[in-house]
This record gives structure tokens, C-alpha cells and sequence, in this order.
């Protein structure tokens, strides 16, 4: 039996997934979270193999959740569930150690048999043009990514520290670094220049 938690913030899409999971023959989905705090205190205990994630979840988000995820729970392999479908971000997916990336358009079945795939060891990128076009890496960590992120949601420093428990003075280095790796001119320039590239 292949144990999977899911980690979604949308309650109706979160429902719909546990709810077509579970009824798949050898698939038992063992626990849900709705953000990525709420998932860490409860997946160790759940014990899953596989971890369903949305990519644009509130305050740290999917990508950050899976990289935390790959030595908190390293039995524990990771699956990208998004909308989003830039080539950047599946690149950034498998830099943080997840094991599939797919668009939330494919079918039941194919979400059933890509957690089929990545519980017995494999990597599924769907569509496969997006594992072609993945080429161009993201300059940036991926804590970089994450407060640049919350910067471009209009997030202040205090505001991006305090979601993610850290210093005032840390978001600002990232913000900094972010900004020079990306040869912006400012902050603003390196948000324009990051989503162009699907990196955040």
C-alpha cells in the first residue's frame, strides 16, 4: 500500500485529491495539510511515502517545503502538484529534491500512476516538454527565491521575517543577494526579471 499525504491550501481542491487518491487500489492517502507548517508537525508521524504539494502555498511554499521535507522525512518522496507550468520551476523542484513536477490538467489516472512512479523510485515530469525546456537554472537558493517571492506578493521585510521566523536583517541580505545575482537594478527589477524566468 503506497501511503501519500497531500498539502494543498485550496479546502475544495485539497478534498477532491484525498478523495480520488484514496479511492485508488493500492493507494491509502494517510494525512492532509492545508500549509506547510501544519504539514511538517504531522508528516513525520504519518509516516507517508509519497508527499503530494501544491507549489503556491501560503508562507513557505512548495518547493521550500519539499527541500525541508528531503532531510526531515528522506523516506518521504516528493511530488509537485501546480498550475504553473514555466520551466524555471521544474527545475527548482527537482533542485529541492522533488521527484515529479505535474500541471494540475492531468487526469486522475495519471496522477494516480505518477505516484505510482515516484513511490517505486522513478522521476515523472508532465508534460513532457516541460523536463525539455528545463534547461536555464536559477542563479538563486532557495531561500532566495522564497523571500523574493513573498517580496512580489507585496510582502514588507517584517512581514516576510515574521512568516518565515526569520531576522529582519537575514531577509535583507537574501533580498540583497537576490537582487545582485539577478544584475538587477532593484528590487523590483529583480521580481520582473525572476518571474519572467519561472524562478519564483
Amino acid at each position: 500500500m503506497i501511503r501519500v499525504f497531500v498539502v494543498e491550501d485550496m479546502h475544495v481542491v485539497r478534498a477532491g485529491l484525498v478523495a480520488l487518491l484514496d479511492g485508488e487500489f493500492g493507494i491509502e492517502v494517510v494525512g492532509n495539510a492545508a500549509d506547510a507548517p501544519e504539514a511538517l508537525t504531522r508528516l513525520s508521524d504519518a509516516e507517508p511515502d509519497v508527499a503530494l504539494l501544491d507549489i503556491d502555498l501560503p508562507g513557505m511554499d512548495g518547493l521550500a517545503l519539499a527541500h525541508e521535507l528531503s532531510w526531515r522525512v528522506p523516506t518521504c518522496r516528493t511530488l509537485m502538484l501546480t498550475a504553473l507550468d514555466r520551466a524555471g520551476h521544474v527545475q527548482r523542484a527537482l533542485d529541492a529534491g522533488a521527484s515529479g513536477y505535474l500541471l494540475k490538467t492531468l487526469s486522475p489516472q495519471e496522477l494516480a500512476n505518477a505516484v505510482r512512479a515516484v513511490s517505486a523510485g522513478g522521476r515523472v515530469i508532465e508534460p513532457a516538454e516541460l523536463a525539455e525546456l528545463a534547461g536555464a537554472a536559477t542563479p538563486l537558493t532557495l531561500r532566495e527565491a522564497e523571500v523574493l517571492r513573498l517580496a512580489a506578493g507585496g510582502a514588507d521585510t517584517r512581514a516576510i521575517a515574521a512568516d518565515l521566523f526569520l531576522g529582519v536583517g537575514t531577509v535583507r541580505n537574501r533580498l540583497s543577494a537576490a537582487v545582485g545575482k539577478l544584475h538587477a537594478r532593484t528590487l523590483v527589477d529583480a521580481i520582473r526579471i525572476a518571474e519572467r524566468h519561472g524562478w519564483i
